[in-house]
């Protein structure tokens, strides 16, 4: 096996805490939230920005194709490759997803107790949050981890990856740009052909590949664009920005606002990826480039935070500074999160998986048979 080559992007590390912190703000802006009012009252463009949050998901799909495709570029894919990267691929996420499920357990257990659901209901709720099948399934009814959809997503994703990452590595720059059109092409297709959108995996599936393809077409620039990425990502940025304060450009076209962002979200990612320009700059700071590090658990332990923390700060706190107190609290607990169980965990589950694909010692009978 040839060893991976993994190039080592501060920047887009650094994104992951400001996509973190965008769906987190969203979140606290919604209808009867701690920033509600405090939001209505700032201009339309800055409001409309903010509660544009839920769309740093498609920019997060991108991010994982892009990551992923740069991390494994050079692996066979041979049956020991494929257990390690499962076992990467599952430490990445169920530690923390199941911590946060542990966080709200008492709010899960009143659920499962009161009346008005049978009991299959019931099974089948604890079964769909168990595997993580939110994203197939549509709304079910309860909110004690709204984003961890996204999630259903990313391990749908991850089953997928090999076959596309094998399919794009040797493409050229042609056959790159035509998976490319197909990443944009395909979402507008899938809306118009009663695809249910409750099958999140299925419709998002194009951000990803479109990361995979933004990894190639990073290659592709970096000889004769590296440290000028403020030329891709400072319009693209500006325009995904225009956009969002102005869906209504969409009208009339078959896509929707995630068909018109996700091009300029690849744009962004490249641009940034390259280096150059203040906003890169800063990104790759060590302390945005930490807070990336945590934001996996920052972005899957808000909203199991926020049924504890809520009721007491309506009875304690004003709303922005409730507000505050509440993302202070969120970004220690992600760093605890971190420190002691996503990074411990991820490191034991490839650790034990390494050594069960090491060949046993020949014991002597064996040698001498």
């Amino acid at each position: 096996m040839k060893p991976p080559r993994v190039d080592h992007l501060p920047a887009l590390t650094g994104l992951r805490f400001l996509l973190a912190l965008w769906v987190i703000l969203h979140h606290l802006t919604g209808p009867g939230m701690r920033l509600d009012i405090a939001a209505r009252d700032l201009p339309h463009p800055v409001y409309a920005l903010i509660r544009g949050g839920y769309l740093a998901v498609q920019s997060f799909f991108i991010l994982s194709g892009f990551v992923l495709a740069k991390t494994y570029a050079n692996r066979d894919w041979t049956a020991d490759d494929l257990r390690k990267y499962a076992a990467a691929r599952i430490g990445r996420i169920y530690p923390v997803y199941l911590l946060s499920l542990a966080v709200v357990a008492p709010f899960i257990l009143k659920a499962m107790l009161a009346p008005g659901r049978t009991s299959a209901e019931k099974a089948g709720l604890l079964f769909d949050y168990a595997f993580v099948l939110q994203g197939w399934t549509g709304s079910l009814g309860v909110g004690w981890n709204t984003p961890a959809w996204s999630l259903s997503c990313e391990f749908f994703f991850y089953l997928c990856f090999p076959a596309i990452l094998i399919g794009l590595r040797r493409a050229g720059r042609l056959a790159v740009s035509g998976v490319f059109a197909a990443s944009l092409v395909v979402p507008v297709l899938l809306a118009h052909s009663n695809v249910p959108w409750s099958w999140k995996p299925i419709h998002h599936l194009s951000d990803f590949a479109a990361g995979v393809v933004a990894a190639r077409l990073f290659d592709f620039l970096r000889p004769i664009a590296s440290r000028r990425g403020h030329w891709f990502y400072l319009p693209a940025i500006a325009l995904g920005a225009l956009l969002i304060v102005f869906p209504q450009l969409m009208d009339g076209t078959y896509g929707d606002l995630n068909t018109g962002l996700r091009p300029l979200n690849v744009a962004a990612l490249i641009g940034l990826a390259l280096a150059g320009g203040s906003l890169a700059t800063a990104l790759s700071g060590s302390a945005t480039e930490y807070l990336g590090k945590i934001s996996y658990s920052m972005y899957i332990l808000h909203v199991p935070i926020l049924w504890w923390y809520g009721d007491w700060a309506v009875r304690h706190m004003s709303g922005p500074v409730a507000a505050l107190a509440y993302f202070i609290l969120v970004t220690v607990a992600a760093a605890l999160a971190f420190e002691y169980v996503e990074g411990p965990a991820n490191r034991w589950i490839r650790n034990t998986v390494t050594r069960q694909a090491l060949p046993r010692p020949r014991t002597a009978l064996a040698s001498a048979a």
